[in-house]
């Protein structure tokens, strides 16, 4: 897997990264958990990105992976959730982090972000110097920021934070120029939601209220793009891992073979020139009411 510098961090990720998410699901038996988040660093994806709310994300991580934890860097997303503690304080961000180090079993976390706080409590600063403290304090390397829109323009300008990770897949591509501009500005960037809730899949829109807006868009945004493909996974990761100022994509899942899956689409490289213009066209063409709703 190709490996790329963290902005001006010092830290080096590689092209793909494994997303926790479905790790942390409770239903999915401990040694499933333990195979796929071995396999994730087998495979040379080697940044890890978890969050509180993942349920038990991080303690499997932490259970799983300890004794590999030179080998990955790894990334949480906090802010919240603390019992006894009014969520998005100072007091809130400092015991999440030092729950988050618990739970991972390191003294140190690589990335920690405010997991998509508004644009308000951004401009408030108290969540923001939570994550500075900690950082003098040595339990986290970088401090960054997790979420879109204003909010995460906010943060890229604000010079308080060393990364950001923010939204851009096919149907979502606000985050082309947001990441582009991070990275610019010296900061890791780490895209989400590469796969935007793999459309193609399903013949009616998904219950989950943002997946189901990808799926609109979807069926909007194929007719526009001018070509098919028998591979929708692979040419969306390709898309996403190629950006300008795309540092780190990450994908999750529980599934051994997927995993290889997507590992060989992004180490396949870069799409053709013209590919991307044809999809970027297309989102501008049609895209141009959904800014901002997802």
């Amino acid at each position: 897997m190709q490996r790329r510098l963290f902005g001006h961090t010092g830290l080096e990720v590689p092209a793909l990264g494994f997303g926790a998410m479905q790790v942390g699901d409770p239903r999915l038996p401990e040694a499933a958990a333990a195979r796929i988040l071995n396999h994730a660093l087998d495979l040379g994806l080697a940044l890890v990105d978890t969050a509180r709310s993942y349920g038990v994300s991080e303690e499997r991580i932490g259970r799983h992976l300890a004794h590999r934890r030179d080998e990955f860097v790894l990334s949480t997303k906090l802010g919240y959730g603390v019992d006894g503690i009014t969520d998005w304080t100072f007091d809130c961000v400092v015991a999440g982090v030092d729950t988050a180090r618990e739970r991972l079993r390191t003294d140190v976390l690589d990335v920690v972000h405010l997991h998509s706080c508004g644009l308000d409590l951004l401009e408030e600063g108290e969540v923001a110097r939570a994550l500075g403290y900690c950082a003098e304090a040595g339990k986290l390397r970088v401090a960054a920021y997790s979420g879109d829109g204003a909010a995460a323009r906010y943060a890229i300008m604000s010079g308080q934070f060393g990364a950001v990770q923010a939204s851009l897949n096919l149907c979502d591509q606000q985050g082309w120029r947001l990441l582009r501009e991070a990275h610019a500005c010296g900061l890791g960037t780490i895209a989400k939601r590469p796969l935007g809730g793999q459309p193609w899949r399903t013949a009616t829109p998904p219950e989950d209220a943002v997946h189901a807006e990808y799926w609109h868009r979807y069926a909007a945004l194929r007719p526009a793009l001018g070509f098919d493909t028998d591979d929708w996974e692979a040419l969306a990761l390709r898309f996403v891992a190629s950006a300008p100022g795309v540092d780190c994509v990450i994908v999750g899942g529980t599934d051994p073979g997927h995993l290889e899956r997507n590992a060989a689409a992004v180490a396949a490289g870069p799409l053709p020139p013209a590919r991307v213009e044809s999809i970027r066209a297309a989102y501008k063409n049609v895209g141009a009411k959904w800014q901002g709703r997802v």
